[in-house]
């Protein structure tokens, strides 16, 4: 029969075992992923996209807004 020692042994093993099977299925897929610096990059770039195309509608809505106006005073004229 086996005593706690032994079944401790047993277990310890097990749980090496589990755990260096876990890491490497988990490193093949975390491979994938972008590092934290190309994520910040990417995410840097697509922020200062973002914010030209926001900066691109406001100076469209105003020659809209100027442009609207501007039919109406050639309306009344």
């Amino acid at each position: 029969m086996l005593s706690k020692k032994d079944l401790d042994k047993i277990e310890a093993l097990i749980d090496s075992k589990l755990d260096s099977k876990l890491e490497s299925k988990l490193n093949e897929k975390l491979k994938f992923l972008p590092s934290k610096e190309e994520f910040y990059r990417k995410m840097d770039e697509l922020m200062g996209e973002i914010k030209a195309v926001r900066e691109e509608q406001k100076v469209i809505s105003g020659y809209k807004d100027q442009i609207e106006d501007h039919e109406t005073r050639i309306g009344k004229v």
